[in-house]
């Protein structure tokens, strides 16, 4: 089962992209890069020039397979959140008990992001990187309402709800398992933020990791839920 799974692409939902990078060289090419030019430079200042510099193409060629930046960003976030999807598959098939499932869905959301040979053209712990510091870009816009009329963050809304159902399957009687799930997913990634950057105000640290706290936060409410 792990072995098939590794080896399935990762769908991406169609319109965000113009022409699919995984169909050709330079697609590929510029996934790779763009994860590494986001890494360093940050949304901000990245530009489809600036990129087109580091893999020695023209500006317009990126174009040819992503209308914008925020496109681009909408593309790896979802490649992400599909990529997380495959993980809780992988790592939860074969457990059957209900906290035990739970609890590994937990670890794998939470965790620090490490690479998977499975695809040697996407960096994952440089696009963690890039998840924690600019996911809420991909969606925080004033177009976030067609966007998701159009499917574009179907593999992160997935995502949640196969977490939502592992907390309803531990205890049906919690009332929040969609809200808990989101801000499972969410939080994990803000309190990576926050090791990284202000760590006066976060628990986490080089012992305590958000694995840690979210662990005993998810079972400690579900517990006590009634």
């Amino acid at each position: 089962m792990k072995k098939l799974l590794s080896n399935i692409k990762i769908e991406i939902p169609e319109g965000i992209y113009l022409k699919d990078p995984e169909s050709s060289t330079l697609g590929k090419k510029i996934i790779e890069h763009s994860i590494i030019l986001l890494e360093e430079i940050g949304f901000e200042d990245f530009t489809f020039k600036k990129l087109g510099n580091s893999i020695g193409s023209n500006e317009s060629s990126i174009y040819r397979y992503f209308e914008s930046k925020h496109k681009l960003l909408m593309y790896l976030t979802a490649w992400y959140w599909g990529w997380i999807e495959y993980q809780l598959v992988i790592e939860t098939y074969s457990i059957t008990n209900a906290k035990e499932k739970l609890k590994k869905a937990v670890e794998v959301v939470t965790k620090t992001t490490e690479q998977d040979n499975n695809y040697s053209h996407i960096n994952e712990e440089l696009l963690y990187t890039i998840i924690i510091n600019e996911n809420s870009k991909s969606y925080y816009t004033k177009g976030v309402d067609q966007d998701n009329k159009e499917g574009f963050f179907t593999p992160y809304k997935r995502t949640v709800q196969r977490i939502a159902e592992m907390i309803t399957d531990y205890n049906p009687k919690y009332k929040y398992a969609l809200s808990f799930a989101s801000n499972l997913l969410e939080g994990a990634l803000h309190q990576h933020f926050l090791k990284l950057h202000f760590k006066s105000i976060t628990s986490c640290n080089s012992k305590t990791t958000p694995t840690d706290f979210y662990t005993d936060l998810t079972f400690k409410t579900l517990v006590n839920a009634k």
